[in-house]
């Protein structure tokens, strides 16, 4: 759903996708970056009970992370970086650096288990989607509700509301709308290549 958004974003990084090209980071080194801010995330949320504002340090490395993953992606294109290896190498980074910050979530109490583990699962999900139906033929991005764009985001305003509020109530409301659109989301999709396969094969 953000996508549109996230490719001016992108737009507007060439700035700092020339800093970042100048001090020698390759697009596979921002990854590398993004998902270690990643499993950071992951550790403060573990962390958070030994003070409340681990919350917030966890929030600033989970949205570092995620500037990590567009930036990357400027860096390939603009100095034409971008290879085969170099998606694949980062969709799985993104796929790890999701799964480190929901378990450090769900670890945590932060969370109700079963709630955290639909969220994790759908999340992954939702990337298999899109990857499955593109290995078929059919462009999957910006279809569905809950890109990654959108859970972060998600994730983090639930995480600054439980600084300042009930911080399980706070999280638990994050994590089952993520649950839910992501699966939603995964229904979408299932639902869009079902149609374009129909149409396809002319039945």
């Amino acid at each position: 759903m953000l996508t549109k958004l996230k490719q001016r974003v992108q737009q507007a990084l060439t700035v700092e996708a020339k800093a970042a090209h100048k001090i020698g980071l390759t697009p596979n080194a921002i990854s590398g970056v993004g998902i270690v801010l990643a499993f950071l995330s992951a550790v403060a949320y573990w962390e958070w009970k030994t003070n409340i504002f681990y919350l917030l340090v966890a929030t600033g490395l989970l949205l570092l992370s995620g500037f990590c993953d567009a930036l990357d992606g400027v860096v390939a294109r603009l100095y034409e970086e971008a290879t085969v290896f170099g998606g694949f190498l980062d969709s799985l980074l993104d796929r790890y650096a999701d799964a480190a910050v929901y378990l450090g979530i769900i670890i945590s109490g932060l969370c109700d288990v079963l709630w955290g583990l639909i969220a994790l699962s759908g999340s992954l999900l939702v990337s298999y989607s899109r990857a499955r139906a593109e290995a078929a033929g059919i462009e999957m991005e910006s279809i569905g509700l809950a890109e990654r764009a959108e859970r972060i985001i998600i994730l983090a305003a639930a995480s600054i509301a439980a600084v300042f509020w009930q911080p399980t109530t706070a999280m638990n409301i994050g994590i089952i709308l993520i649950a839910m659109l992501s699966n939603l989301t995964v229904l979408q999709r299932s639902l869009y290549v079902y149609g374009k396969l129909k149409k396809k094969s002319g039945n």
